[in-house]
């Protein structure tokens, strides 16, 4: 078998939901302890996609966080079970980690049918989804992750499905082609995206449902690590359980990834109980700080902080000082130290604010940008 990439491994479109990738494949696609994957980080390894087939929530009622979105979809899907119908066609939006494909999962249970599951850059040309569609059951639920990153060929062929749940085949080629059109069962389908800018208009506008995860709070991030400790046989106190809620970036699957570690921590430096003060230490063990940052992080605001004295710095500038690439500090890193108030982004470039200066252990110098403060303009 020929290598394949992470996502193609996780999102084969000829794999039923819950199925793993074959040890091959996972080993191929940088499996189980991936190096250089940033316990922080919000995009999940093939390992952790492992680990969380049996930490996901199965029922609506075991979801934790997302009211608002929660009772949303209790009324939706009540609603179909009523007229004995398949659901609206649902779109979830949000950052990655928060529980998008957890509740395309939900929404396949509580609904009693068959899931399907594959990822928008899979599908590369229109005959990929026909082969999917085709082997639809009626009512099943066939969710598409990145759906934002579908070939506009793909993409074509979804609008007749989900409306008219029709499908346009062309056979031939030339002046003897044709178009017929197929019937296929009434379906669902879940979009996830993480950008929800990039889905075009025509195929947003055909979900009946659109619904954005936010991310989570301190009590409903313990919450989740009280869950999956107690799945998982791990001993915990509630304050252990905050402490590794507080340094999870507001992220269901770093909060679960932390647990792991903290566990391990706990059973080869302790014995074998996370509690407050366990978890802090293996937490800075694991070089995950009170405010869950980690060492590239803290790397990032160093530099602004002490090497360049709180002056403006671009972005390649800033990435070179750090080794990494523009691209990966600006979609990886920067996003969660923005949200914090850390670093502001201004015409001139990175400027890190008097709370960053503060968390080096330095003393920010007159006229550094307090968080929210008039420098916080961003372009």
């Amino acid at each position: 078998m020929t290598g394949r990439t992470r996502r193609e491994v996780l999102a084969d479109p000829t794999v039923r939901a819950g199925e793993a990738p074959s040890t091959e494949d996972a080993d191929e696609a940088g499996g189980v302890g991936d190096r250089g994957h940033r316990a922080v980080d919000p995009v999940a390894a093939v390992a952790d996609d492992l680990d969380e087939a049996g930490l996901r929530p199965r029922r609506l009622a075991e979801f934790v966080g997302q009211p608002e979105l929660v009772e949303h979809l209790e009324i939706v899907l009540e609603a179909a079970r009523g007229r004995h119908q398949p659901v609206d066609h649902l779109l979830f939006a949000g950052p990655p980690g928060l529980g998008k494909t957890s509740l395309s999962g939900i929404v396949a249970a509580e609904m009693g049918v068959g899931l399907r599951v594959t990822s928008g850059p899979v599908l590369v040309r229109a005959g990929d989804l026909a082969a999917l569609l085709t082997d639809l059951q009626e009512g099943d639920v066939l969710f598409i992750d990145e759906i934002h990153r579908l070939h506009r060929a793909v993409e074509e062929v979804l609008y007749p499905a989900m409306e008219d749940a029709k499908l346009d085949i062309v056979i031939g080629k030339g002046p003897t082609a044709r178009s017929i059109r197929l019937d296929l069962p009434r379906f669902t389908l879940v979009g996830a995206t993480t950008r929800t800018g990039l889905v075009a208009g025509p195929l947003r506008d055909r979900f009946g449902f659109v619904g954005r995860l936010d991310l989570y709070g301190p009590e409903e991030l313990q919450a989740i690590v009280l869950r999956s400790a107690k799945i998982l046989g791990v001993r915990i106190d509630a304050e252990g359980a905050r402490r590794i809620a507080e340094r999870s970036r507001g992220t269901p699957r770093i909060a679960n990834r932390l647990l792991r570690r903290v566990r391990d921590f706990a059973e080869v430096r302790g014995d074998g109980v996370v509690t407050a003060a366990v978890a802090s230490e293996g937490l800075g063990v694991f070089g995950v700080d009170e405010l869950g940052l980690d060492k590239l992080d803290r790397s990032i605001l160093e530099a602004l902080c002490l090497r360049f004295s709180g002056q403006p710095v671009g972005l390649t500038t800033l990435a070179q000082c750090v080794g990494e690439e523009p691209d990966t500090v600006e979609d990886a890193y920067e996003p969660y130290l923005l949200q914090q108030g850390l670093i502001q982004r201004t015409p001139r470039g990175r400027v890190a604010t008097a709370r960053a200066w503060a968390h080096v252990g330095a003393t920010a110098p007159p006229g550094i940008p307090t968080a929210g403060g008039p420098a916080a303009n961003l372009f």
